[in-house]
Formats: structure tokens, C-alpha cells, sequence
């Protein structure tokens, strides 16, 4: 098998896949925190997208019903 260079400990990782996961993991950490209004204003639209699809359903039901 070949010796992966870049693990810490010697052992053998052929994809590299811990160390992209460790990037993933620390690149998620850099970002700052979403503020209070950003998550508020994308709570606001799940909310009105999920009003929004109760009324396209409740309106193709009652078509089909009627």
C-alpha cells in the first residue's frame, strides 16, 4: 500500500478523506455566527414558502374535488 505523507500518525488514508473533512470542519469554524436577523428573515420565508404550499395543495385539492 502507499504511505500517505500528509497524515499526522503514519496511518494510511488512500483518499484523503479525514483531511478534507478536517477543512470542512475547520472552514465551518472561521465563519462568524449568522446574526439574530439573518436567521429571523430565513425563518420568515420557510414560514411563508410552507403557507404558500398548503395553499397551492388546498387549492388543487378542492379543483380535483369540485
Amino acid at each position: 500500500m502507499a504511505n500517505n505523507p500528509q497524515s499526522p500518525n503514519g496511518n494510511h488514508d488512500p483518499a484523503g478523506s479525514t483531511q478534507m473533512f478536517r477543512a470542512f470542519v475547520d472552514e465551518g469554524t472561521r465563519q462568524p455566527q449568522a446574526s439574530a436577523a439573518t436567521s429571523g428573515g430565513s425563518r420568515v420565508g420557510v414560514i411563508v414558502g410552507v403557507i404558500a404550499a398548503v395553499v397551492i395543495v388546498a387549492a388543487v385539492a378542492w379543483l380535483a374535488l369540485a
